[in-house]
């Protein structure tokens, strides 16, 4: 029990450190595209801009667009909220379905291969450890379906 719990714990502190950093180093690199939000409201982080099908795109518009897909429109704030899930749930002893674990694994590990170099393969470990404490889960269980069934 206390190794998955611990296990877990590693597995939401990789996530929340990955996507915590991600949108700290996006707002030190993009500093004046962020402070341009403030500046303008934050409708104005992507535009929509439906009359304008055929105008010309400037390039800070474009540059605009990237700093909100790179920070707040990436999947660092959902990977924080799957962080902070997986540590809520491991402190009340409930393991992660073996199936998100795989499943962070296959997108860091993809991410990782398309975007060298990148911190992406830690999430392959935190994956990893969710996979491994879901397993430890399921034998425990069988454990204990067998020593019912011996007495």
């Amino acid at each position: 029990m206390k190794s998955r719990k611990r296990l877990l714990r590693w597995a939401s502190g990789i996530m929340l450190v990955l996507g915590a950093g991600h949108l700290s180093l996006l707002a030190l690199v993009a500093r004046e595209d962020v402070a341009g939000w403030v500046d303008r409201g934050m409708w104005a982080a992507v535009p929509l801009a439906l009359a304008d099908g055929g105008a010309v795109r400037t390039a800070g518009a474009l540059q605009n667009e990237v700093t909100f897909w790179a920070g707040p429109g990436s999947f660092a704030v959902p990977l924080i909220l799957l962080g902070c899930l997986t540590w809520h749930l491991a402190g009340r002893g409930v393991a992660v379905p073996a199936g998100i674990g795989w499943g962070l694994a296959a997108w860091c590990a993809l991410g990782g291969v398309l975007l060298v170099p990148s911190p992406f393969f830690a999430g392959v470990v935190a994956g990893a450890f969710i996979v491994v404490a879901a397993r430890k889960e399921d034998r425990s269980g069988a454990v204990r379906d067998r020593e019912v069934d011996l007495a």
